[in-house]
């Protein structure tokens, strides 16, 4: 491995002349700095990151915090894909990324704990179950601390606008005939609350009293959950007309369900979904979703996290709303071409 040591004696300059050009300093003319560094480069010289800790008593290494319910690691197609955004901006700021968990091997560490003794300048948190303990010592520790699709007093949130993305999928839904509309919601939290609120709301000013059997619960991404209720809405009296499904890839057991059934989509019963990931473009029919900005999700949380890092005095501790976008899809059919998929059967 190259040192310092090396890249002064070919370069015939002292050890502290060569820190100094590399680090920038401006005591080093800038024809000597620009030599420096060419020779350096030419070497292979890679700044030891440790050294570079104690010199600067910073270590620009950022961590993740990210567990979701159904333990889909990498593989949940929403939050990798945030993090994948979030990962690429802070690289091109300087950061390198940890990801944070509580199980060392031979001892456990709380959330915080990890982050103190990984060295993390900062974490971002997504997906977690924000009320437990271990959750709330890091939040409200003096660790920058930026969360996404959640909201805290006093931190940075960067979150997808579920307010009104709901509101747009459940206008062009109602636009389309459909009142019967049930909604096969997520578990408890800030983004469900989100999206119920404005699927009632879009739903009072339609003039709709949906039954309270049309509203239902299962986890994300639980496509087994989802296909058990999805049956007992078909078995209804009066089934809808159309589902929404707690998030695309929950649409699978939905879709399941339904032809199961000897049913089409949307012809006898319409499905739409929510994250816009990519499976819901090449299922058949594609579906109806919304589309969440998932890079621009990434991207802020990264900015916003760095500067709180490097601007602390004057990053404002805000909740930052991003956008969706109503994707159409195949999926929800107009009424007029909705049967009852009791009449299917001849009951």
């Amino acid at each position: 491995m190259v040192s310092m040591k090396d890249i002064a004696k070919a370069c015939n300059v002292s050890i502290a002349t060569v820190s100094k050009a590399l680090n920038g300093y401006s005591d080093i003319g800038a024809k000597r700095r620009a030599e420096i560094r060419r020779v350096a480069d030419e070497m292979g010289y890679f700044p030891n990151s440790s050294a570079r800790a104690l010199k600067t008593k910073r270590t620009y290494n950022l961590g993740i915090l990210f567990a979701d319910e159904a333990n889909s690691g990498l593989t949940h197609d929403y939050f990798s894909s945030i993090i994948e955004s979030f990962k690429v901006t802070a690289e091109k700021k300087g950061y390198d990324i940890t990801f944070v968990n509580c199980n060392m091997p031979n001892k456990r560490q709380s959330y915080y704990e990890h982050c103190r003794y990984r060295g993390l300048e900062g974490i971002v948190i997504a997906c977690i179950n924000f009320y437990t303990p271990e959750a709330q010592e890091l939040i409200l520790s003096n660790l920058p601390v930026v969360t996404i699709d959640h909201v805290f007093d006093g931190r940075v949130a960067v979150v997808s606008d579920n307010v009104n993305g709901m509101r747009q999928l459940m206008q062009y839904i109602c636009g389309l005939g459909h009142r019967r509309i049930a909604y096969i919601h997520g578990l408890d939290s800030s983004t469900t609350k989100g999206r119920l609120s404005s699927y009632h709301k879009v739903l009072s000013e339609y003039g709709v009293d949906i039954p309270d059997i049309y509203v239902r619960q299962a986890a994300y991404r639980d496509t087994k959950e989802t296909e058990r209720i999805t049956n007992e809405l078909l078995n209804l009296p009066e089934p809808p007309t159309c589902i929404l499904c707690p998030d695309d890839f929950s649409v699978l057991g939905c879709f399941n369900a339904i032809r199961e059934r000897g049913l089409r989509i949307p012809r006898d019963i319409s499905v739409a979904g929510y994250d816009g990931i990519t499976i819901s473009q090449v299922l058949e029919p594609k579906l109806t979703t919304i589309r969440q900005n998932t890079k621009e999700i990434g991207r802020r949380a990264a900015e916003e996290l760095v500067s709180l890092i490097e601007h602390p005095k004057t990053t404002i501790p805000e909740r930052i709303v991003i956008p969706g976008e109503l994707v159409k899809g195949n999926s929800v059919g107009r009424i007029e071409t909705v049967k009852n998929p009791l009449d299917i059967w001849g009951m």
